[in-house]
C-alpha cells in the first residue's frame, strides 16, 4: 500500500520514536502527531526522580520537536474516537483526521483512590504537570505518605525522602517491588529504604483517605490506623488509555490487543504502554510499561508500517534509581523464580542475581553492576548454567 499519511495518536516517547523511525527509514509522506497534553513531547522517567527533586528543569526533559521530523504536531486535543475501517480519528475538539496508517500510542492513565480528585494534597504522577504540582506540594510539606510499593511508588518515596521529608511507604505487598524483583532483592530494597529513613507500612490494605477542610490529613489503613500526612501520592498502578476506542470494534483487553507485528487491524498499530501484543517466542500476550520498550517497539512498528514483516520479540528490560542503588532487570525475574547471586556480593551492594524457574533462566537483575548484568542477558531463556566463579 502506498503511504501518503501516517497519523500517530500520542506524542510521548513511543509515538515520537515511531515518527522518528519512519523518517529515518525513508518515509517522505505526511506525518501527524496528535497529543492530548499541551506540552511538546518529553521524557517520563526523569519525572519521579530528577524533575521531582529539582535536579532537572522541565526544559531539559523535552524530546525532539516536529521541526526535526517535518511533522505536524497537534497538541492539547486528545483523541475521542476511531473508525478503523476508514482509519479516521475524531478528537475532543471535533477535528477528524484520516490516514493510511494509524499508530495508537496513548499510554496509560493512573489509578487513584476514592475521593482523591476532590481532596487537596493528593497526587498521582504521570505527566510533567503532575510532577511539578507534586514538587510544589512537597516543598511546603513535612510528612508524605506514598501509597503503592511498586516501581513508581518506591522511586517517589526515595526522592521525597532525599528532599528531607518524613516519608512513609504503604502498600499491600510486604516489600518494595516484590512483584518485579522477588523476595531476595525486594528485601534488600526494603533495607535500603529503611536505612535512609523511609518508614515502611507494607503488607496490608489501604482503606482510604482522611481529610479536613478539603485537604488530606492522612491515609487510613485496613487495620484502622491512620498515617498522618501533609501530602499523599497515589501510585497504585495505571490502566491503558483505551477508553477513546470504545465502539471502534477493536479488541481491548488490558491494552489494545495486537498480533505479533503490533497490528490491531489493517493499517492500525499500537506501540508503548498501551500495546498488548503476542510475543511469539514466549507464546503469550504481553504488555510492558517502560521507556526501553517504547523505543524498541517503535522501531518494529515503523518497519512494519513500511512493509516489513517483523515480529516484536524483545527481552523485557527496566531500570530504576533509588538512593544509591541503580537496579536493572532483564527478562522476567518475578516473585516465583529462584534467585541466585552470580556476580559480586550482597553485602557490598554490588551484585547480579540470576532468576530461574523450572530449570530455565527467566531473568537477570543487576544492582550497581550494569555491565555484568547486561552480559548475562543471553542466558535468559536457556537452561540454568552451572555456577561459575564470580567476575572480578
Amino acid at each position: 500500500m502506498l503511504l501518503s499519511h501516517v497519523l500517530v495518536v500520542g506524542a510521548s516517547a513511543a509515538g515520537l520514536t515511531t515518527a522518528e523511525a519512519l523518517r529515518r527509514k525513508g518515509y517522505e509522506g505526511r506525518l501527524t502527531l496528535l497529543g492530548g497534553e499541551l506540552h511538546p513531547p518529553y521524557d517520563r522517567p526523569p519525572l519521579s526522580k530528577q524533575v521531582l527533586a529539582g535536579a532537572r528543569s522541565p526544559d531539559t526533559v523535552r524530546l525532539r520537536t516536529s521541526d526535526v521530523l517535518d511533522a505536524e504536531l497537534l497538541l492539547g486535543d486528545p483523541a475521542a474516537g476511531l473508525d478503523p475501517r476508514t482509519r479516521t480519528v475524531r478528537t475532543a475538539s471535533g477535528r477528524e483526521l484520516s490516514a493510511d496508517a494509524v499508530v495508537v500510542a496513548t499510554g496509560l492513565r493512573p489509578r487513584t483512590l476514592p475521593g482523591a480528585q476532590d481532596t487537596a494534597g493528593v497526587h498521582v504522577l504521570r505527566t510533567l504537570d503532575d510532577a511539578l504540582a507534586l514538587r510544589s506540594d512537597l516543598l511546603v510539606s513535612r510528612r508524605a505518605v506514598v501509597v503503592g510499593e511498586g516501581v513508581l511508588g518506591s522511586e517517589i518515596a526515595a526522592t521525597a525522602r532525599s528532599m528531607g521529608l518524613d516519608v512513609t511507604l504503604a502498600g499491600p505487598r510486604p516489600a518494595p517491588m516484590l512483584g518485579q524483583l522477588g523476595p531476595l532483592a525486594a528485601g534488600l530494597l526494603a533495607e535500603l529504604h529503611t536505612g535512609n529513613g523511609v518508614r515502611l507500612r507494607l503488607g496490608g490494605a489501604v482503606a482510604g483517605l482522611e481529610a479536613a477542610g478539603g485537604r488530606v490529613t492522612g491515609v487510613r489503613l485496613g487495620t484502622g490506623e491512620v498515617l498522618p500526612a501533609d501530602v499523599v501520592v497515589v501510585a497504585i498502578g495505571a490502566e491503558p488509555a483505551t477508553g477513546w476506542l470504545a465502539g471502534s470494534g477493536l479488541r481491548v483487553d488490558d491494552g489494545l490487543v495486537c498480533d505479533s507485528r503490533c497490528r490491531a487491524a489493517e493499517g492500525i498499530y499500537a506501540v508503548g504502554d498501551v500495546a498488548a501484543w503476542h510475543h511469539e517466542l514466549l507464546d503469550t500476550t504481553m504488555r510492558l510499561e517502560n521507556r526501553t520498550n517504547a523505543t524498541e517497539q517503535a522501531l518494529v512498528v515503523a518497519d512494519n508500517i513500511l512493509g516489513a514483516d517483523r515480529p516484536y520479540v524483545p527481552v523485557p528490560y527496566f531500570w530504576t534509581d533509588q538512593f544509591d542503588a541503580r537496579i536493572q532487570a532483564h527478562g522476567r525475574p518475578g516473585p516465583d523464580a529462584e534467585a541466585t547471586v552470580v556476580d559480586g556480593d550482597l553485602a557490598g551492594g554490588r551484585f547480579v542475581l540470576r532468576y530461574a524457574r523450572d530449570g530455565r533462566v527467566t531473568g537477570v537483575v543487576g544492582w550497581n553492576m550494569p555491565r555484568q548484568a547486561r552480559l548475562r542477558r543471553p542466558e535468559i531463556g536457556g537452561p540454568v548454567p552451572s555456577l561459575e566463579p564470580s567476575a572480578p
